[in-house]
């Protein structure tokens, strides 16, 4: 079982984000967190503090790739990172999947794919000369299929997914671990918003149990909760058409 001393997570100040940071805040564990919102990035970073852990926030758009490779380049001189956590994304989509505005569509990709890739390309090369790291990309069980609702953040989910598992098998040789997230609906900012049911939801607190097990031993993906999960991989297995008949109506 792995055990990880310097962390980096993105997407740090709410949902899945703020609770794997409280969980492995600790004495002798350093944690570096990212947020679009200066106050509760802020309020996050004292809740970590006041478990023991030595703390840098980073007040950061995912979408910046210059800024996050800087932050990300002090991070780890300090702190020689051992688990980076890609999970800053947004849902921003809004009716009809925001064909009428394809600027949202593109904000959607900039942050949800290109955060990731501005999140690991820093420390990729860092941990492989250390032969030491594990890299976990949060995806979504909505990548598994195209969904009526939210395209784009479909779209992206199913990018760093796919990407995610691929270089897992690149990195192996160099001990580096890669491991994809696919969660179902979790209780966060995000989800509140959401215009339609949300099935066996989970609160970050138990996503963040399920996580964190995972993790530590390098899993390829750890997809959860399983009803969705069942329910996604069936639908994907369906003949496209009738997959479409049925979320259609």
């Amino acid at each position: 079982m792995k055990q990880f001393r310097s962390i980096v997570i993105t997407g740090a100040s709410s949902g899945i984000g703020e609770a794997l940071a409280l969980d492995y805040a600790a004495p002798g564990v350093a944690l570096a967190i990212t947020g679009r919102d200066a106050a509760r990035l802020e309020a996050v970073a004292t809740q970590l503090r006041a478990r023991g852990a030595t703390v840098e926030a980073g007040l950061i758009d995912a979408a910046d790739r210059e800024a996050v490779a800087a932050w990300l380049h002090r991070v780890d001189d300090a702190h020689p990172v051992d688990l980076l956590i890609a999970n800053a994304g947004i849902s921003i989509d809004q009716n009809r999947s925001s064909l009428d505005d394809f600027s949202v569509i593109r904000r959607t990709l900039d942050v949800n794919v290109g955060g990731v890739l501005n999140t690991v390309e820093p420390l990729v090369g860092r941990m492989v000369a250390r032969r030491n790291g594990q890299i976990a990309i949060v995806s979504s069980l909505a990548s598994f299929i195209g969904l009526p609702y939210s395209g784009s953040y479909n779209a992206s989910k199913a990018a760093v997914r796919v990407w995610g598992e691929s270089i897992r098998y690149a990195l192996k040789p160099d001990n580096v671990g890669v491991t994809v997230v696919c969660p179902g609906f979790v209780v966060s900012r995000m989800t509140a918003k959401a215009p339609f049911p949300m099935p066996f939801l989970m609160t970050s607190a138990k996503a963040s149990v399920i996580i964190r097990s995972g993790l530590a031993r390098n899993k390829a993906r750890i997809a959860f909760p399983f009803p969705t999960r069942a329910a996604i991989w069936l639908g994907a297995a369906l003949p496209a058409s009738w997959t479409f008949r049925l979320l259609a109506r």
